[in-house]
Protein backbone atom coordinates (compact mmCIF):
# COMPACT_ATOMS: atom_id res chain seq x y z
CA UNK A 1 0.00 0.00 0.00
CA UNK A 2 1.30 3.30 -1.33
CA UNK A 3 1.98 5.27 2.07
CA UNK A 4 1.09 9.05 2.26
CA UNK A 5 5.00 10.28 2.03
CA UNK A 6 5.02 8.81 -1.13
CA UNK A 7 2.27 10.64 -2.48
CA UNK A 8 3.45 13.74 -4.86
CA UNK A 9 3.15 17.38 -3.48
CA UNK A 10 1.16 18.63 -6.41
CA UNK A 11 -1.17 16.39 -8.43
CA UNK A 12 -3.70 17.37 -11.36
CA UNK A 13 -7.29 17.91 -10.38
CA UNK A 14 -10.29 16.45 -11.82
CA UNK A 15 -13.35 18.62 -10.47
CA UNK A 16 -16.39 16.89 -11.58
CA UNK A 17 -19.98 17.65 -9.64
CA UNK A 18 -21.36 14.70 -8.07
CA UNK A 19 -18.32 12.48 -8.43
CA UNK A 20 -17.21 10.78 -5.25
CA UNK A 21 -13.76 8.96 -5.28
CA UNK A 22 -13.62 6.98 -2.08
CA UNK A 23 -10.22 5.73 -0.32
CA UNK A 24 -9.85 1.75 -1.64
CA UNK A 25 -12.95 2.17 -3.69
CA UNK A 26 -13.34 2.55 -7.61
CA UNK A 27 -14.82 5.12 -9.52
CA UNK A 28 -15.21 4.69 -13.91
CA UNK A 29 -14.78 7.64 -15.54
CA UNK A 30 -14.87 8.01 -19.25
CA UNK A 31 -12.75 11.25 -20.54
CA UNK A 32 -13.26 12.82 -23.99
CA UNK A 33 -12.47 16.31 -23.50
CA UNK A 34 -9.17 17.49 -24.82
CA UNK A 35 -7.77 18.92 -21.72
CA UNK A 36 -8.12 15.83 -19.64
CA UNK A 37 -6.98 13.65 -22.09
CA UNK A 38 -3.97 15.60 -22.25
CA UNK A 39 -4.29 15.38 -18.05
CA UNK A 40 -4.38 11.37 -18.43
CA UNK A 41 -1.46 10.96 -20.64
CA UNK A 42 0.75 13.79 -18.55
CA UNK A 43 -0.47 11.24 -15.26
CA UNK A 44 0.36 7.96 -16.96
CA UNK A 45 4.09 9.04 -16.79
CA UNK A 46 4.22 10.11 -13.53
CA UNK A 47 5.10 6.94 -10.75
CA UNK A 48 1.38 7.27 -8.71
CA UNK A 49 -0.53 7.62 -11.55
CA UNK A 50 -2.90 9.79 -9.45
CA UNK A 51 -5.72 12.00 -10.73
CA UNK A 52 -7.51 14.07 -8.17
CA UNK A 53 -10.74 13.78 -7.86
CA UNK A 54 -12.93 17.16 -6.48
CA UNK A 55 -15.86 19.44 -6.52
CA UNK A 56 -16.50 22.69 -7.88
CA UNK A 57 -17.86 25.09 -4.76
CA UNK A 58 -19.23 28.15 -6.51
CA UNK A 59 -17.87 31.39 -4.60
CA UNK A 60 -20.44 34.42 -4.48
CA UNK A 61 -18.64 37.07 -6.44
CA UNK A 62 -15.40 35.14 -7.83
CA UNK A 63 -15.59 34.37 -11.65
CA UNK A 64 -15.08 30.86 -12.94
CA UNK A 65 -15.95 27.82 -10.44
CA UNK A 66 -14.01 27.49 -7.26
CA UNK A 67 -12.89 24.23 -5.35
CA UNK A 68 -14.16 22.37 -2.13
CA UNK A 69 -10.77 21.82 0.07
CA UNK A 70 -11.21 18.12 0.44
CA UNK A 71 -11.08 15.75 -2.50
CA UNK A 72 -9.57 12.38 -3.02
CA UNK A 73 -6.75 11.22 -5.66
CA UNK A 74 -7.37 7.59 -7.43
CA UNK A 75 -4.00 6.05 -8.78
CA UNK A 76 -4.97 5.03 -12.55
CA UNK A 77 -5.55 0.85 -12.32
CA UNK A 78 -7.33 0.06 -15.58
CA UNK A 79 -7.84 1.90 -18.89
CA UNK A 80 -9.06 1.39 -23.03
CA UNK A 81 -8.84 3.91 -25.75
CA UNK A 82 -11.70 3.95 -28.07
CA UNK A 83 -11.39 4.27 -31.87
CA UNK A 84 -12.39 7.90 -31.81
CA UNK A 85 -9.37 9.03 -29.22
CA UNK A 86 -11.53 8.73 -25.59
CA UNK A 87 -10.74 6.78 -22.56
CA UNK A 88 -12.83 4.41 -20.46
CA UNK A 89 -10.66 4.99 -17.08
CA UNK A 90 -10.62 3.30 -13.44
CA UNK A 91 -9.56 4.99 -10.54
CA UNK A 92 -8.98 3.01 -7.51
CA UNK A 93 -8.55 5.36 -4.55
CA UNK A 94 -5.77 5.97 -2.87
CA UNK A 95 -6.10 9.13 -0.01
CA UNK A 96 -7.98 11.95 0.77
CA UNK A 97 -5.79 15.24 0.52
CA UNK A 98 -6.23 19.22 1.27
CA UNK A 99 -6.47 21.57 -1.44
CA UNK A 100 -3.10 23.92 -0.26
CA UNK A 101 -3.14 26.08 -3.40
CA UNK A 102 -3.26 25.85 -6.70
CA UNK A 103 -0.34 25.61 -9.10
CA UNK A 104 -0.03 27.99 -12.43
CA UNK A 105 1.57 26.67 -15.00
CA UNK A 106 1.07 25.94 -19.11
CA UNK A 107 -0.99 22.47 -18.71
CA UNK A 108 -4.76 23.06 -19.83
CA UNK A 109 -5.70 21.67 -16.78
CA UNK A 110 -5.39 22.48 -13.38
CA UNK A 111 -3.19 21.42 -10.90
CA UNK A 112 -2.79 21.80 -6.91
CA UNK A 113 -0.15 21.71 -4.16
CA UNK A 114 -1.83 19.14 -1.76
CA UNK A 115 -1.22 18.04 1.66
CA UNK A 116 -1.47 14.66 3.01
CA UNK A 117 -2.18 14.65 6.96
CA UNK A 118 -4.44 13.87 8.65
CA UNK A 119 -5.65 11.13 5.90
CA UNK A 120 -3.44 8.41 6.94
CA UNK A 121 -6.14 5.89 7.93
CA UNK A 122 -6.82 6.38 4.40
CA UNK A 123 -4.03 3.84 2.94
CA UNK A 124 -4.74 1.35 6.22
CA UNK A 125 -6.74 -1.65 5.95
CA UNK A 126 -10.70 -2.13 5.62
CA UNK A 127 -12.80 0.00 8.02
CA UNK A 128 -15.16 -1.84 10.29
CA UNK A 129 -18.47 -0.66 11.57
CA UNK A 130 -19.09 -2.13 15.06
CA UNK A 131 -21.96 -0.08 15.56
CA UNK A 132 -23.78 -1.06 12.21
CA UNK A 133 -27.43 -2.59 12.57
CA UNK A 134 -27.25 -4.00 9.14
CA UNK A 135 -30.84 -5.44 9.08
CA UNK A 136 -32.26 -2.18 9.78
CA UNK A 137 -29.97 -0.13 7.36
CA UNK A 138 -31.05 -2.33 4.55
CA UNK A 139 -34.55 -2.36 5.54
CA UNK A 140 -34.67 1.66 5.44
CA UNK A 141 -32.49 1.22 1.94
CA UNK A 142 -35.34 -1.04 0.49
CA UNK A 143 -38.23 1.55 1.12
CA UNK A 144 -35.53 4.04 -0.31
CA UNK A 145 -35.26 2.33 -3.51
CA UNK A 146 -39.00 0.93 -3.93
CA UNK A 147 -39.51 4.88 -3.73
CA UNK A 148 -36.85 6.01 -6.23
CA UNK A 149 -38.11 2.95 -8.35
CA UNK A 150 -34.03 1.46 -8.04
CA UNK A 151 -32.90 -2.14 -8.65
CA UNK A 152 -30.17 -3.88 -7.21
CA UNK A 153 -28.21 -7.11 -6.25
CA UNK A 154 -29.55 -7.53 -2.68
CA UNK A 155 -27.65 -10.86 -2.27
CA UNK A 156 -25.00 -8.80 -3.09
CA UNK A 157 -25.28 -5.96 -0.35
CA UNK A 158 -26.42 -8.00 2.45
CA UNK A 159 -23.12 -10.20 1.94
CA UNK A 160 -20.66 -7.19 0.75
CA UNK A 161 -18.41 -5.99 3.90
CA UNK A 162 -19.29 -3.02 5.96
CA UNK A 163 -16.89 -0.72 4.26
CA UNK A 164 -17.37 -1.92 0.63
CA UNK A 165 -21.78 -1.21 1.73
CA UNK A 166 -21.62 1.74 2.50
CA UNK A 167 -18.63 3.15 0.60
CA UNK A 168 -20.29 1.92 -2.53
CA UNK A 169 -23.80 3.54 -1.92
CA UNK A 170 -22.52 6.82 -1.14
CA UNK A 171 -20.78 7.16 -4.56
CA UNK A 172 -23.12 5.12 -6.24
CA UNK A 173 -26.93 7.37 -5.40
CA UNK A 174 -27.71 10.36 -6.75
CA UNK A 175 -27.55 13.40 -3.69
CA UNK A 176 -26.71 16.34 -4.42
CA UNK A 177 -23.18 17.49 -4.62
CA UNK A 178 -22.81 19.29 -1.90
CA UNK A 179 -24.22 16.04 -0.17
CA UNK A 180 -21.48 13.74 -1.54
CA UNK A 181 -18.92 15.76 -0.12
CA UNK A 182 -20.57 15.38 3.36
CA UNK A 183 -20.20 11.48 2.53
CA UNK A 184 -16.21 12.00 1.62
CA UNK A 185 -15.39 14.36 4.31
CA UNK A 186 -16.97 11.97 7.48
CA UNK A 187 -13.82 11.13 9.49
CA UNK A 188 -15.17 7.12 10.25
CA UNK A 189 -17.15 4.72 8.24
CA UNK A 190 -19.31 4.83 10.86
CA UNK A 191 -19.85 8.75 10.34
CA UNK A 192 -20.06 8.22 6.79
CA UNK A 193 -23.21 5.45 7.51
CA UNK A 194 -24.75 7.97 9.40
CA UNK A 195 -24.75 10.50 6.96
CA UNK A 196 -26.09 8.55 4.02
CA UNK A 197 -28.83 7.08 6.38
CA UNK A 198 -29.69 10.57 7.21
CA UNK A 199 -29.19 11.49 3.14
CA UNK A 200 -31.50 8.48 2.79
CA UNK A 201 -34.01 9.08 5.06
CA UNK A 202 -34.41 12.91 4.10
CA UNK A 203 -34.72 12.07 0.87
CA UNK A 204 -37.61 9.27 1.37
CA UNK A 205 -39.31 12.64 3.26
CA UNK A 206 -39.09 14.20 -0.09
CA UNK A 207 -36.41 16.54 1.31
CA UNK A 208 -39.31 18.93 3.68
CA UNK A 209 -39.43 17.05 6.57
CA UNK A 210 -42.70 15.91 5.91
CA UNK A 211 -43.72 12.41 6.58
CA UNK A 212 -42.28 9.05 4.64
CA UNK A 213 -43.09 8.24 1.19
CA UNK A 214 -45.38 5.55 0.99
Amino acid sequence: MTQNTDLPDVIPLFPLPGALLLPRARLPLHLFEPRYLAMFDDALKTPCRLIGMIQPNKVPGRAGPGLHTIGCAGRISQFSETEDGRYMVTLAGMSRFRLIEEVEGFTPYRRARVSWTGFERDNGPEEGDTAFDREKFLGILAQYFEAEDLQTDWNSLKEADDELLINSLSMLLGFEPEDKQALLEAPSLSTRRETLLTLIEFAMRGGDGEGMLQ
